[in-house]
């Protein structure tokens, strides 16, 4: 079988209840977000997934994926990756859309970008070098990362431009797999949150 990629997001945090643009700031997860992430790992250790054994796991470094990962008992066998960092949202970390408007009206994160962050290319740059790590591999990956480049990701192993993502809601906590279907890349399943219907 060809190989799929897991996307595991984050925990829930303040900044991503409140909404928040959270990129390169470190933040803790919510006693919430833990007991999700704990969820989130029972799940991955029974059928279907039963642990996932064998497959490589990549981490964001920063600390909200970075907990996840090991909350969810894959801390031990996970790699750190920059490369699954989030967004740099430059002049707009922190701020939350409505805040945004505000300065700028009709702003569209996936068409304009952000001022002094990363552009939509080298996000673009980030979610192919992913889908190429995965799509090379002998086996399944799994991941855990951020809400807009796990999106990025997800429309890029579709073959689709990056503002496709719009497109493709991600909770904290979810669950999503890339796969194939008839030969071509598809979603298996997408922002799947049933381990945390507890």
């Amino acid at each position: 079988m060809a190989p799929r990629i897991l996307l595991a997001r984050h925990g829930q945090t303040s900044w991503s209840v409140s909404g928040k643009h959270t990129g390169r700031t470190d933040i803790s997860l919510l006693e919430e977000g833990r007991r999700g992430a704990k969820l989130l790992g029972e799940r991955l250790h029974r059928a279907p997934f039963d642990g996932l054994p064998g497959v490589e796991v990549r981490t964001s470094p920063l600390s909200r994926a970075r907990e996840t990962c090991s909350l969810a008992g894959f801390g031990d066998r996970a790699t750190e990756w920059d490369t699954l960092m989030e967004w740099d949202y430059g002049a707009y970390e922190g701020m939350t859309p409505c805040d945004i408007q505000d300065i700028r009206p009709g702003w569209f994160i996936w068409r304009d970008g952000v001022p002094g962050g990363e552009s939509l290319g080298q996000v673009t740059a980030r979610a192919d070098e992913v889908v190429s790590w995965a799509r090379a591999a002998d086996r399944d990956v799994l991941v855990f990362a951020h809400g807009h480049i796990l999106r990025s990701i997800g429309a890029r192993w579709l073959g689709l431009p990056l503002d496709f993502a719009a497109r493709i809601r991600l909770n904290p906590t979810s669950l999503s797999v890339l796969g194939w279907a008839y030969g071509e890349p598809a979603i298996e399943s997408w922002n799947d949150l049933g381990h945390l219907e507890v």
